[in-house]
């Protein structure tokens, strides 16, 4: 069976069914239906021709099993509601086809930002080869503003850090072929309490935002006025789309109201966790809470676990591996939080692996899942075009150990041979049958690319 279809229910300790609803999304996006501007399915069926059997035989059962419902779910098609029609003017955007890469401020350096640091960042991001590989954003975080607006209301970069102002830094950093991200609060003030927030300025912020020609805007959710972020969010989200420029709409709600379920109609990318420190436990746990809004992830809109910690030095190695690969996997947004200008070449090696980019950015746009678990070994994949298939065999456990995905694990006929690439080691096994196997170090991974033959 093609491993971008398969839906099944493992018996083993942890039990993971692949929902129709994910499938369709799968079959969808093979097909091209988020470019059909009628959403047909008939018409997906016709285009379908020539590309197999298999294919139209699994948008029919699908059909007749909820497609509906499913499309209720995803809000990603068949649907003429304000929601849908909003989205489709963000996609028409371009932005978040694939997950954003980039670099952040916050996990390293809090508010401690100058305009010489976000310089010099831009620098190191083209020096360092980051920026070849897809890293493209440069986002300030909280702090860079005055605590209060000027007299017209407009929010005023912060004179001590930022005295060339944000339309400058932004030019700078356009120049080095990169874009610029920024930051504010769907509340009165941001979480430091250190500038306003947008919440009431919503356009007049947006507007100045795409004046400065800001790319990116990540907005908090602190301060809120107890007014809940279903109606804060969406406000911004008009505003950017009335400001003239395409800027990716990073929602930070911190998963409370659980926004992988209704975000997606407004933002490109949506937090659905709360803060990561640079720690083992919160960084699985990250991954463990993300992982459930799986099937809500897709093309123009990501399930966001929290930014990259790999490097800061909390933590091995081994883990960055781990931390690294999952967020790969899982589609996450790959902004990096480490101070890059100074990163070692481990570091440096970890967040410049093409391979594991390039599970990242594969344009099928699924998300891969935890999909079996024994204690502290877990099996985590996902579909990939071409007919591949994502492999990260993850051990959480304290002690070396076996870790096996079998094919009925990971949707492929047990029949099917594979060429698997290993994308940490950069080599290849040839014509693997059945499972693929691999002892695993503590607190350690592998990932592979598993291509049928």
């Amino acid at each position: 069976m093609s491993a971008y279809i398969y839906t099944r229910t493992h018996t083993h300790t942890h039990t993971h069914t692949y929902t129709l609803t994910h499938a369709y999304i799968a079959i969808g996006r093979i097909l091209g239906m988020a470019r059909d501007k009628s959403n047909n399915i008939y018409s997906a069926i016709k285009r379908a021709r020539g590309r197999g059997v298999l294919l139209i035989l699994a948008i029919w059962c699908i059909w007749f099993n909820g497609i509906a419902k499913s499309a209720q779910q995803t809000k990603l098609i068949m649907d003429d509601s304000p929601a849908h029609l909003f989205r489709k003017k963000l996609l028409e955007n371009g932005l978040g086809l694939t997950p954003p890469m980039g670099w952040n401020s916050w996990n390293h350096f809090q508010c401690n930002i100058e305009e010489k640091l976000i310089r010099e960042t831009a620098d190191a991001m083209v020096s360092t080869g980051l920026s070849v590989l897809g890293y493209e954003y440069i986002n300030l975080d909280d702090c860079w503003a005055e605590q209060n607006r000027d007299s017209q209301g407009n929010l005023v970069a912060k004179a001590s850090t930022f005295p060339s102002g944000i339309k400058a830094l932004a030019d700078y950093v356009h120049s080095k072929g990169l874009k610029l991200g920024i930051y504010s609060d769907a509340g009165t003030q941001t979480c430091s309490r250190q500038m306003p927030g947008s919440l009431g300025y919503e356009e007049q912020d947006a507007k100045t935002f795409a004046s400065w020609g800001v790319d990116y805007l990540k907005y908090d959710n602190c301060n809120d006025n107890g007014i809940s972020p279903k109606q804060r969010y969406p406000v911004m989200a008009k505003a950017l789309l009335n400001s003239g420029r395409p800027i990716f709409f990073s929602l930070c709600e911190w998963g409370q109201e659980d926004p992988a379920t209704w975000a997606m109609s407004i933002g490109n990318s949506w937090r659905t966790t709360g803060d990561i420190s640079d720690k083992w436990d919160s960084m699985t746990s990250r991954a463990d809470l993300n992982d459930k809004w799986a099937s809500y992830a897709g093309p123009g809109g990501w399930n966001d676990p929290d930014m990259l910690e790999v490097g800061n030095g909390g933590m091995t190695t081994k883990e960055y591996r781990s931390h690294f690969s999952i967020w790969a996997l899982a589609k996450a947004p790959l902004l990096i939080g480490c101070d890059i200008r100074s990163m070692d070449n481990v570091t440096r090696a970890l967040l410049s692996n093409k391979e594991v980019i390039a599970v990242n950015q594969d344009k099928l746009g699924i998300q891969g899942k935890k999909i079996k678990k024994d204690g502290d070994l877990e099996v985590w994949g996902g579909p990939l075009s071409g007919n591949r298939v994502a492999v990260v065999l993850w051990n959480r456990g304290s002690s070396q150990a076996k870790i096996t995905a079998y094919w009925s694990d990971i949707g492929l006929n047990s029949r099917t041979a594979v060429d698997a690439r290993d994308l940490w080691a950069h080599s290849t096994k040839t014509l693997v049958k059945g499972k693929i196997s691999a002892s695993v170090a503590p607190h350690d991974c592998k990932m592979y690319v598993l291509s049928p033959k």
